[in-house]
C-alpha cells in the first residue's frame, strides 16, 4: 500500500521562496508508484495542503491531518523541505515527534544545535574541530568596535547567528563599517557572530545517511564571483560550484575525515551539508545545514549525482530511513 507523504515547505524565514522550490522538486521527483506525495505549505498565517489545481485545504494542527471532500487524510511520513525556521531549527521535529509522525532528517536537538552557529562551534571545539576566531554579540549589548577588531581582525564577517542562505551576512573591511553590518545582521536575528576572515579555498561537503551507512559525497569547490558566497552567488548564478573540488589528496582526505567526524559526533541523520575553508591542508569548519537546497541545481543533489545517486534514490532513501528508524 502506498504511503502518504507530506512534503512540508515554505517556513517563517527569508528562505521561504527557496524552500518552496526545493519542496516542488521533491514532489515532482518522488516515485508515485511507492508514495502519495502532498504539497503542504507551512506559513505563520496558514498551514495548508495545496492540490495540483492550487486549491488549499487547511491542516488540522491537532493531528496534522487534512480533510478533502469529507475524507480525512493522515500522513505516514513528513518530508522536510523547510530551510530556516521552523523546519531547520528543531520546532517541526519536536512537533512531529510529539505526534508520533516520522520526519526526514535529523532529530529536534541536532536541528536546534546546528541552526545556532555559536552553539554548534562551541559544541565541536572540544573534539578538535578547527574554526575561525570569533566574537559574539547579543541585541542590546554594548558594542566595542575596537575590541572586535583586536580579536578577529579585518576583514571579518558579521553574521546573523540563526539564519541561512547568507541572509544577514556582511564582509567588513573597515572598522567604521562594523555598525551598519551589525544592524543588517540584527534584522535577521537577535544574536550575532563575528568571524575572522579565512583566506583559502572554500568547499562544501555533503554527508548523508544512505542505506544505513554514513556516506561522504563528492566535495564541491565554491568559487564566488562576488566578494564571498552570498545570496547572489548561491542562487543567482554568481558562482562556480565545481564537483569534484580541485583540491589536493591530503586536503580531500582531511576534510572528509572532519566532515564525517562532525556528522557522527553530533549523531546526525539524513542530509547535511557542511562548509569549510582551507588554511594550507587544514580545513576550518564554518557551519552545517541540515535541510540543504534540494533543487537540481543545488549543491547536495549535484554531489549525489556525481556519486551516482539519483534525486529519486536520494529522496526515497530519506523517507525509508525515517519510516524505519
Amino acid at each position: 500500500m502506498k504511503k502518504n507523504i507530506a512534503i512540508i515547505m515554505g517556513g517563517y524565514s527569508s528562505e521561504y521562496e527557496i524552500s518552496l522550490k526545493s519542496g516542488y522538486v521533491v514532489f515532482e521527483t518522488l516515485d508515485k508508484e511507492k508514495y502519495n506525495p502532498f504539497k503542504v505549505h507551512i506559513f505563520k498565517n496558514k498551514w495548508c495542503y495545496v492540490n495540483n489545481n492550487g486549491e488549499e485545504y487547511s491542516i488540522d494542527k491537532n493531528d496534522f491531518s487534512v480533510t478533502v471532500n469529507n475524507e480525512k487524510i493522515k500522513f505516514d511520513c513528513v518530508f522536510n523541505a523547510i530551510h530556516g525556521a521552523p523546519g531547520e531549527d528543531g520546532y517541526m521535529q519536536a512537533y512531529f515527534e510529539l505526534l508520533g509522525i516520522p520526519i526526514t532528517g535529523c532529530n529536534m536537538y541536532q536541528a536546534a544545535l546546528t541552526f545556532n552557529k555559536r552553539d554548534l562551534i562551541s559544541a565541536l571545539q572540544p573534539y578538535g574541530i578547527k574554526t575561525a576566531t570569533n566574537y559574539f554579540i547579543n541585541y542590546g549589548d554594548h558594542i566595542d568596535e575596537e575590541d572586535i577588531v583586536n580579536k578577529v581582525g579585518l576583514p571579518c564577517f558579521v553574521k546573523a547567528n540563526k539564519a541561512g542562505s547568507s541572509f544577514g551576512v556582511t564582509k567588513v573591511y573597515q572598522q567604521e563599517d562594523l555598525k551598519n553590518a551589525i544592524d543588517v545582521a540584527f534584522k535577521e536575528d537577535n544574536e550575532i557572530i563575528i568571524e575572522a576572515f579565512l583566506d583559502g579555498t572554500e568547499v562544501s561537503v555533503g554527508v548523508i545517511s544512505y542505506k544505513n551507512e554514513t556516506l561522504v559525497l563528492p566535495i564541491t569547490e565554491i568559487v564566488s564571483e562576488n566578494d564571498f558566497f552570498d545570496y547572489q552567488a548561491k542562487y543567482e548564478g554568481k558562482s562556480q560550484e565545481i564537483t569534484p573540488a580541485r583540491i589536493s589528496a591530503s586536503q580531500q582526505e582531511n576534510v572528509i575525515t572532519e566532515a564525517k567526524k562532525i556528522y557522527e559526533v553530533l549523531k546526525m541523520k539524513g542530509f547535511s551539508r557542511s562548509e569549510f575553508i582551507f588554511k594550507g591542508d587544514q580545513p576550518y569548519f564554518l557551519e552545517m545545514n541540515t535541510v540543504p537546497g534540494l533543487t537540481k541545481e543545488s549543491i547536495l543533489p549535484q554531489q549525489a549525482n556525481e556519486a551516482g545517486i539519483s534525486l529519486n534514490d536520494l529522496f526515497s532513501n530519506a523517507i525509508e530511513e525515517a519510516l524505519h528508524n
